[in-house]
């Protein structure tokens, strides 16, 4: 009974999350009554405590989390200076006169909102308040509508910059140093942020022309979900340039600055903060009133992300110090399937555990136990890593507590039926499970770019 007390740990954090508990102090809270259990069965000493401090100071001087607040104060900064409003309105006329095309505006824009933003809740609100009542009004499919809204706001999971690829950089990069450890490997190069970054672009461009690829389908063989408008006039040229033009010089400056190895992305956040404001000061959106809300809002978003982050590392502390992490490599060479079947139980497991848990929840108590063990089976770690983030996309996407639906659903009129919004995003989840099978048999998709930059 005692060797499986890791694993009961781990059901009772799942049990407690769904009962609506806050993360962090659920992760913390349960891994201290299970270190209190060990300690009285003789299996866990207390002094292996002391090295909880350890983790917690590496959290603090963690150079790469520095990201988490800048990108997150871009993201909101974005929002405030009406962006992504001027470019949807431009999108959606010059492409309103084609099949599904207002469809198509806002996969289009979501996309460049994705890349420069890269949070989740901002886009769907945003796009939902200024898509949806046009999309209805035009005759589209509720479904359709929202599931388009839906599954283009979460892009900002895969497509840097990506706060949950930061997250997940940072936890992969501890897994695969656990994992070369544990091989006797003392002096291995650790995976970055970047790494992931580069790697997600490849996957995140082919997301999109799924999506665009299939809304173009709707629109030629069953134009009457995604009817077009022949009354459009596209905009002027000069109009549509002014607002394309400031989020793509954004998402340059960012990922350019990557990829060219002209900077890390923790500076490369400080640049997109920095960007982000003299857009707004420049489309006359700046106050000091806008800057204190946005500065409260990225300092509640990353107090949240941080505690969870602490209570995650005691969880992987006792976990592993109970033999979890011995358990799981025992049960992943024991399959008969080897490294193919042990990742795919991986994946099925995230999957199904999206239906019920956050992305940050899913990134801070699942990684760090699974992924020590597939690394040491010879596992990519940045293909790991892609694979994971497209899977922990699906959790804002599936039904019931995908949090995507839960965001659409507060922003849309009441004539949309919640039932109209879990049906539109299904063909969309089954098109990232399809990425997610091309990945499996093309791992290259995700690897090739890095290596070729290195």
């Amino acid at each position: 009974m005692l060797e499986y007390l890791p694993l009961i740990m781990f059901g009772v954090v799942c049990a407690v999350l769904m009962l609506g508990y806050p993360v962090a102090f659920t992760l913390a809270g349960v891994s201290l009554i299970f270190a209190g259990i060990g300690i009285y069965a003789g299996i866990f000493e207390l002094q292996e405590m002391l090295a909880y401090t350890e983790r917690a100071y590496g959290i603090m001087t963690n150079t790469s989390l520095i990201a988490v607040p800048m990108f997150i104060f871009m993201g909101v900064m974005l929002e405030r200076s009406k962006i992504a409003e001027a470019l949807l309105h431009n999108l959606a006329h010059a492409c309103g006169r084609a099949p599904a095309g207002l469809a198509i505006s806002v996969v289009l824009v979501g996309t460049l909102m994705a890349a420069s933003t890269g949070i989740v809740g901002a886009t769907v609100v945003t796009m939902g308040l200024m898509s949806l009542p046009t999309m209805l009004k035009r005759g589209y499919d509720p479904a359709l509508a929202c599931g388009t809204i839906c599954a283009t706001g979460t892009l900002g999971q895969i497509i840097p910059p990506s706060i949950a690829l930061v997250l997940l950089g940072d936890v992969l990069s501890s897994a695969y140093q656990q994992a070369q450890l544990n091989l006797g490997v003392f002096n291995a190069t650790p995976i970055s942020v970047g790494d992931l970054f580069i790697g997600a672009m490849v996957p995140g461009i082919v997301l999109v022309l799924l999506y665009l690829l299939y809304l173009a389908w709707i629109g030629v063989f069953k134009p009457e979900l995604a009817p077009p408008n022949p009354d459009d006039t596209p905009p002027p040229a000069s109009e549509l340039i002014k607002s394309i033009v400031p989020p793509i010089l954004l998402m340059v400056l960012v990922l350019g600055s990557i990829i060219t190895g002209q900077a890390t992305p923790t500076e490369a956040s400080g640049v997109g903060a920095l960007a982000a404001t003299l857009l707004a000061v420049a489309r006359r959106q700046f106050s000091l009133k806008a800057l204190a809300s946005v500065v409260r809002s990225t300092a509640k978003v990353t107090t949240m992300v941080f505690a969870i982050l602490l209570g995650s590392a005691l969880f992987s502390l006792v976990f592993r110090d109970l033999g979890g992490e011995q358990l799981i490599h025992g049960f992943f060479h024991d399959l008969p399937g080897g490294t193919f079947m042990a990742v795919l139980i991986v994946m099925l497991v995230i999957f199904l555990l999206g239906f019920i848990l956050d992305f940050i929840e899913i990134t801070f108590v699942v990684v760090p136990i699974i992924a020590p063990t597939l690394l040491m089976m010879g596992v990519d770690p940045i293909w790991l890593g892609i694979m994971i983030a497209i899977n922990l996309q699906t959790s804002f996407l599936t039904p019931p507590f995908g949090f995507a639906l839960f965001y659409l659903r507060g922003v849309a009129p009441q004539t949309v039926a919640t039932s109209a919004i879990y049906k539109g995003v299904i063909p969309f989840i089954i098109l990232q499970v399809l990425l997610m099978v091309c990945l499996a048999l093309w791992p290259s998709l995700a690897t090739w770019l890095p290596n070729l930059l290195r």
